[in-house]
């Protein structure tokens, strides 16, 4: 780091699927890119929760997280996040107990409220059928939060008596948990349990500084977080070149404006594909206010760009989502663009 006011940085990973890629691939490119992650330092490094997207390959953020525990020895390894209204408490417990006791002190669950798909998963999802899980979400918070604690949690009937339960038998740390989102409501949530939060500004156009000023000075103290403690999440590209960098970019953000659009999902288009593709003024104007967003360019001006952010956010930590895309050539089963983003805003840093 060039100096204190430099922001640590980490990763994001929705584990991207291209054009003629298989799971496998996608998958065996993103074990690759967390180990580049470990080994230039990067703080941690998280996987999504989305559900049924051709584009995306990360479901299930604690197969993932484990298979990573395999390629890594530092950095820290969580979820950005799991979608909780989508799981039982009980469930993600166990699940992030078991990593916390694979990889101890690395750990991290990071938790949401959104379902992370459309209304049809999210119904064969939801154990109850309902939305009405995501109203219960702070109270599953504090649920999952004494369930991997070494202690566990009591369950206490109604009708007198209790019974102990525990998301794994002796353990002797838990992760650390952090609330996710990009509104009001999980930034207070997350000052009003004393635990870390941090911001969706990867996809959310607005909210940033008024939820970070919620966040901070709604803050209540917590045994194992006596300050708040926040990051954000930021789209970032980095190239030799401003031309490469705006290349690289152009499949991700031609993927964002088909969302925004509600045209049909499909793999990330290559490079190649995206440059080839017929103008639609609507979807170049989607663009044109994502390039402004973005953090994309070279080394020195994203850099410099990512410090003034962290600085006005007052955030000691950037999340970098990176979205390269590939040229047709590049192999399947490498991470190339997302790798030397990672590699020159490491050493620009």
């Amino acid at each position: 780091m060039s100096s204190s006011s430099t922001p640590a940085l980490s990763v994001l990973d929705l584990v991207p699927v291209r054009t003629g890629q298989t799971t496998p691939q996608a998958i065996a490119a993103s074990m690759l890119l967390a180990k580049k992650a470990d080994d230039l330092g990067y703080r941690r490094y998280w996987f999504a929760e989305h559900h049924n997207m051709k584009a995306v390959a990360s479901t299930t953020p604690p197969v993932l997280i484990a298979a990573a525990t395999a390629h890594t020895s530092r950095i820290r390894l969580g979820s950005g996040g799991v979608m909780l209204p989508n799981h039982a408490p009980l469930i993600v417990g166990e699940q992030f107990a078991a990593l916390e006791a694979i990889a101890p002190g690395r750990i991290d669950l990071g938790l949401g409220r959104a379902p992370g798909s459309d209304p049809v998963i999210t119904q064969l999802l939801r154990r109850s059928g309902t939305t009405s899980e995501a109203q219960q979400f702070p109270d599953h918070v504090r649920d999952i939060q004494e369930l991997m604690s070494p202690e566990g949690a009591t369950v206490r009937f109604t009708s007198g008596g209790t019974y102990a339960v525990t998301a794994t038998p002796a353990a002797t740390s838990s992760p650390t948990v952090w609330l996710l989102g990009s509104s009001d409501f999980s930034a207070q949530l997350a000052a009003q349990m004393g635990l870390p939060y941090v911001f969706a500004n990867h996809f959310a156009g607005e909210g940033l500084e008024r939820a970070m000023a919620l966040y901070r000075q709604g803050y209540q103290p917590s045994e194992r977080h006596p300050a708040p403690e926040s990051f954000v999440t930021a789209n970032i590209v980095v190239a030799p070149t401003e031309d490469e960098a705006f290349e690289r970019a152009l499949p991700q953000m031609r993927q964002f404006a088909r969302l925004r659009t509600n045209k049909p999902m499909r793999p990330i288009e290559t490079i190649d594909e995206a440059k080839a593709a017929a103008s639609d003024a609507l979807e170049d104007s989607f663009i044109e206010q994502m390039r402004r967003r973005w953090f994309i360019g070279t080394p020195t001006s994203v850099a410099q760009r990512l410090r003034e952010f962290a600085e006005k956010n007052e955030v000691a930590e950037i999340m970098v989502s990176s979205g390269d895309g590939a040229y047709a050539d590049e192999p399947l089963d490498e991470p190339t663009g997302r790798a030397q983003t990672l590699e020159l805003l490491a050493d620009a840093m």
